[in-house]
């Protein structure tokens, strides 16, 4: 996921090798995600690790959304949710999503997120080499 400001307040993300961490635990910082409405809070917790191009988690507070973006033709990322419910965007359709869902973005598809509930939403984002 690549964001338009990012608050440099977080620490850098790992490197793969023996990483081991609690993704509840680590810091966030607040960005806007894609031009999408309101501020997140997120953290790249991996980046650059052969196939697997990123690995983040990110908390979107009700109202917020990340907004409608593309990834490359040779990429595509996958979004986990943890906690919550929203209103994913894809490809031209629209569809809920709750705690447990995990959804596709196809290479080269466009897709966004907003969170529809009130509580945050929180998901577990992977980006992978097509």
């Amino acid at each position: 996921m690549r964001h338009d400001d990012r608050n440099d307040a977080a620490a850098p993300p790992a490197r793969a090798g023996n990483l081991r961490t609690n993704l509840f635990a680590e810091p966030l910082a607040l960005v806007r995600a894609h031009g999408g409405a309101g501020e997140i809070r997120f953290r790249r917790l991996v980046e650059g690790s052969g196939t697997c191009h990123f690995i983040d988690v990110a908390v979107l507070p009700p109202g917020a959304s990340i907004g409608r973006h593309r990834h490359a033709d040779d990429e595509e990322e996958y979004y986990l949710v943890l906690a919550g419910r929203g209103r994913m965007w894809r490809d031209g359709e629209s569809f809920d999503v709750r705690a447990g869902d995990l959804v596709r973005n196809r290479p080269g598809g466009e897709h966004g997120l907003e969170n529809t509930g009130d509580v945050d939403l929180t998901i577990f984002v992977f980006e992978v080499g097509a």
